[in-house]
């Protein structure tokens, strides 16, 4: 069934009101991978109390509400969605704990033609409930199979970043545990894809599969401690392309270009697999 563009771009969406607070960011960072070397600093002041920093990749985690998606008149249908695009953009450091407000708009919808699927891009704007700070606008587009058809414009405002065909000037390694996708989805993902076998092989996949989001902060974290010595205070955004999954327990492999003052190229693979495309790392020196 087509998309109703009229419906989602009118769509009120709630704001949606979040506490958090240091476990909340020491999960996150855990289900990232963190603390798989229990006595590395840099590891550790993700996790415990001491000088404790907030993961900046948690921001794609706050406040999100995927309500939207599940609503008939739009037009999508829930179960044959795919993630397609993530980006994010850092305003201020995210504290390690607090109360934020994260408000969602549809930006844009983009028809790729009957048979062919469609794209929706969300914006999330994240900012403290009590100073209205800023701290993140997030994106999100999904592809929408069988969806397209409605004669809506059939390209975009959003281009992916180049990805450049010469080898990588850096490469970082980081092994994902077997039961990490059971410790990330703690922190609001609880898509069954990701924990129950079954569920897994009736989507297609052998087993659970790594939530896109983790992979996503795993390259975070990898561009943090090759350029910024580990610091989330010092990022300023991320963009990717989901391209492929991750199973629980493969290493990722994230390739990285630098290019010009605080810009990173990058992609993420597991050995020649590509799991994460056309990625650029922002970060301040």
């Amino acid at each position: 069934m087509p998309l109703n563009p009229d419906a989602l771009l009118s769509m009120q969406i709630d704001p949606v009101l979040r506490r958090y607070d240091w476990r909340d960011s020491a999960l996150y960072a855990l289900g990232l991978g963190y603390g798989i070397n229990p006595v590395d600093d840099n590891q550790l002041r993700y996790i415990i109390e001491r000088d404790q920093l907030a993961m900046p990749a948690l921001v794609n985690v706050l406040g999100h509400d995927r309500s939207w998606m599940m609503q008939p008149e739009t037009g999508i249908e829930y179960t044959k969605i795919v993630h397609g695009e993530q980006s994010m953009r850092i305003h201020n450091p995210l504290p390690v704990s607090g109360e934020i407000i994260a408000q969602t708009h549809i930006e844009e919808i983009v028809d790729k033609g009957e048979g062919r699927g469609a794209l929706v891009t969300a914006r999330r704007e994240i900012r403290d409930a009590v100073t209205e700070v800023s701290y993140a606008t997030v994106w999100m587009t999904i592809f929408c199979r069988g969806a397209g058809g409605f004669g809506g414009t059939s390209t975009g405002s959003r281009r992916p970043h180049p990805q450049p065909a010469e080898m990588p000037a850096h490469a970082i390694t980081l092994t994902t545990r077997p039961e990490q996708a059971l410790i990330y989805r703690l922190s609001g993902d609880y898509n069954m894809l990701h924990a129950d076998p079954a569920a897994a092989q009736k989507a297609g996949f052998d087993r659970p599969i790594l939530h896109g989001l983790a992979t996503f902060g795993i390259a975070c974290r990898a561009l943090m401690d090759q350029f910024c010595a580990a610091d989330g205070a010092r990022v300023s955004g991320l963009d990717g392309r989901f391209s492929a999954p991750v199973y629980p327990g493969e290493a990722i492999t994230i390739d990285m270009w630098p290019q010009k003052t605080g810009q990173v190229a990058f992609r993420a693979r597991v050995e020649d697999r590509e799991v994460l495309s056309n990625g650029c790392f922002y970060f301040n020196e």
